[in-house]
């Protein structure tokens, strides 16, 4: 299948070069975190797609000659005083829309339909009835698995509106075939939901009747000449990772440029994996690029930023950031990396004696990495998830000074991989686990006090119910109520299988992480199971889709291996980014990943991220022992896009034995209290914890 998406030049129609957008489809932006997939999943199918403003006017769609318009989600409540301002005639100009979770709210606040939000949320993939009597859905089951993030729910449906999807009493699609306007709460253009490109190929195909006639001729050279027509006799820095996407940006630049053009640099920021600059020097030199490696660790550790004054803040004013190794705000630690790589990348030219005026900074950086930083590159409505260390406000003006070349910039990370093998890059390198540019930094949890507010206990309580239900349920509460409106009869049922066959606890852990609930960022709790048995991973993994519905302040849920933990721990060890922290991580990492490859499983993992937490377990509360050590999460990834993705079942995805292996030997580190094993699909968590 031809690959369709992307800013790119295009061998199409006349009208096109004329500035038509005649069949084109029409995606209006209101904020979605996967507003880029939605254009990629329509040019998948060789439709040609334009990413607009939500706030673009009727006529201008009308005119322009687009067949359809798809409405993204979005963080925004249709009913709030800041909602962004649409034009409700795109609903009555004669083209079929598709509302997607905000749009499907939109559209039904227009024709006189109410939405609420509701108590219960629903962030993960859900089973939901379909009508597949609706064009929409025809050719479908009438129950299918699909992805759902949102807060608020239609609660009236519009007049004209048909139900054609629930998930349990939530109305999850609504449809006025004779108008053809389509709604879903849930997300038809991420991976997670199976059947998701057959939906949009009945909208695109069936009900909007778009022709199957736009492909992109030579992606790879349509890159090349963008490089060289922005370049020019220049001179490039390009930062090296040695990951996929700065090799194969290097290797563009190679091709489009002279040699002596190209000055690539890897900065050792104190922050790489074990052995890893040495490892990524002699892979690149095998590749014939001439590499400059700069150890500039103290640089970083000392490093600093200029922050706003506080988050409420609106005006100019800055403050300078505190050292990035006293640093333990996640934000704060990813700005001062990236304002530091462009401070190292100058000194670096002024050694050379090379003007940073007259050169130009090149990344790697992909289309999710600037929907997560919220770019207006990607979208001008989505939420900041994180902040990317190649997003930051100082690449963002050096970006509107003209100066960053970014040629992946439209790429998503498979066809990253794809165009290295096109580039002629060993499978190695693209086949290449992704590790971020803050490196270790960002898999430290960095923190001088616990996190403890004051939804704690109450949290804490409906945990109790949610492992110990079928005990609970003969004891009514209140919070048992809340409990059981979150989840339908079928769950219900479950959980109380679930919880009559196995000793299970949960507890929130007193620390949090970054996660993307309902198309917003989140900083939340931990939740930890604990078992007095061997863990049943298929009851573990069916807990940790429920508990964060169930517990909005929850974004992720780990399985804590060992015994039973008794006492859960209610302090911290204080963490900050210190040369001895970074061992343990760095050796705690070296450890998992080379039993993940001795298995040969690492082309079924897409990433897996190593976490050291400041959580020290097993301490008796009564001997008054400190804090003092620190525990490990192995966080194992499955994604094709990264914009969602699941956590790799043990004994399913990857054999039970290795992720064992890997827990038995990283308990062997010293300064290690427990292992812990990601559960949670993203979202509600996003890949990394920071």
């Amino acid at each position: 299948m031809a690959l369709c998406n992307g800013d790119s030049k295009l061998e199409i129609n006349s009208s096109e070069q004329n500035g038509s957008c005649e069949g084109a489809v029409a995606i209006l932006d209101a904020g979605a975190q996967y507003g880029k997939v939605i254009d990629r999943r329509v040019r998948e199918l060789c439709v040609r797609s334009e990413i607009l403003p939500l706030e673009t006017p009727a006529f201008a769609i009308r005119e322009q000659g687009y067949r359809a318009i798809i409405i993204s989600g979005g963080p925004a409540s249709v009913y709030a005083e800041d909602a962004p301002w649409f034009d409700p005639a795109i609903f009555t100009i004669g083209k079929p829309v598709l509302g997607i979770c905000y749009g499907m709210q939109m559209m039904n606040k227009v024709f006189g339909g109410t939405v609420h939000k509701k108590s219960v949320r629903e962030d993960g993939v859900f089973s939901i009835a379909l009508d597949n009597t609706c064009s929409l859905f025809r050719g479908l089951q009438k129950e299918e698995l699909v992805l759902l993030t949102h807060g608020d729910s239609v609660d009236k449906v519009a007049d004209g509106f048909k139900v054609v999807a629930q998930s349990g009493n939530i109305i999850a699609g609504i449809a006025n075939e004779q108008k053809k306007l389509y709604g879903t709460q849930f997300h038809p253009e991420v991976d997670l939901t199976e059947r998701g490109m057959e939906m949009l190929r009945n909208f695109l195909f069936e009900i909007a009747a778009c022709t199957s006639n736009f492909t992109v001729h030579n992606r790879q050279q349509v890159c090349i000449n963008e490089i060289q027509e922005k370049v020019g006799a220049s001179k490039v820095l390009v930062l090296l990772s040695g990951g996929v996407d700065s090799t194969v940006c290097t290797a563009l630049l190679n091709k489009a440029l002279n040699q002596e053009q190209v000055i690539a640099v890897h900065i050792d920021n104190g922050f790489m994996r074990k052995k890893e600059s040495q490892t990524v020097e002699e892979a690149l030199t095998k590749l014939g690029i001439k590499l400059k490696v700069v150890n500039a660790a103290h640089t970083f550790y000392n490093g600093t930023t200029t922050l706003p004054i506080s988050e409420e803040d609106r005006t100019p004013r800055k403050r300078i950031s505190k050292t990035l190794n006293m640093t333990t705000n996640p934000e704060e630690k990813r700005k001062i990396i990236g304002d530091t790589f462009v401070k190292v990348a100058n000194e670096v030219l002024g050694e050379m004696n090379l003007n940073p005026e007259e050169v130009f900074l090149a990344q790697g950086t992909l289309r999710p990495d600037l929907i997560e930083s919220a770019s207006h590159i990607a979208s001008g409505k989505a939420e900041v998830i994180k902040t990317h260390h190649n997003d930051t406000e100082l690449i963002r003006k050096l970006r509107d000074e003209g100066k960053v070349i970014e040629p992946l910039k439209d790429f998503h990370k498979d066809e990253v991989r794809a165009l290295g093998r096109e580039l002629g890059l060993p499978e190695e390198i693209v086949s290449r686990h992704p590790f971020p540019g803050p490196g270790l930094s960002i898999r430290v949890i960095c923190a001088e006090e616990p996190y403890i507010c004051k939804d704690f206990a109450e949290t804490n309580n409906i945990l109790k119910i949610i492992t110990d239900f079928s005990a609970s349920v003969k004891k009514p509460h209140a919070l048992l109520q809340r409990v059981k409106s979150c989840i339908s009869d079928e769950e219900e049922e479950k959980l109380m299988q679930i919880t009559s066959l196995h000793s299970l606890n949960a507890f929130l852990l007193p620390i949090k992480t970054v996660g993307v609930q309902g198309d917003c960022r989140s900083y939340s709790y931990v939740c930890g199971v604990t078992s007095k048995e061997s863990p049943h991973w298929e009851s573990l993994m069916f807990l940790a889709r429920l508990i964060p519905r169930m517990c909005h302040t929850i974004n992720r849920v780990v399985y804590i291996f060992g015994s039973h933990v008794k006492e859960p721990p209610a302090d911290i060890t204080p963490t900050f980014l210190t040369t001895g922290v970074l061992s343990t991580l760095r050796q705690a990492d070296f450890v998992a990943h080379s039993i993940l490859r001795e298995s040969g499983y690492s082309s079924k993992i897409s990433q897996m991220p190593v976490i050291l937490t400041p959580l020290h377990f097993d301490r008796d509360p009564l001997q008054k022992q400190p804090s003092c050590r620190r525990s490990v999460v192995v966080r194992t990834f499955i994604t094709s896009d990264f914009m969602t993705g699941i956590a790799a079942m043990p004994g399913n995805h990857i054999p039970e034995e290795v992720v064992l292996k890997m827990v038995n030997e990283i308990k062997k580190i010293p300064g290690i209290s427990r292992v812990m094993y990601d559960l949670t699909s993203k979202p509600p968590g996003t890949t990394e914890w920071e």
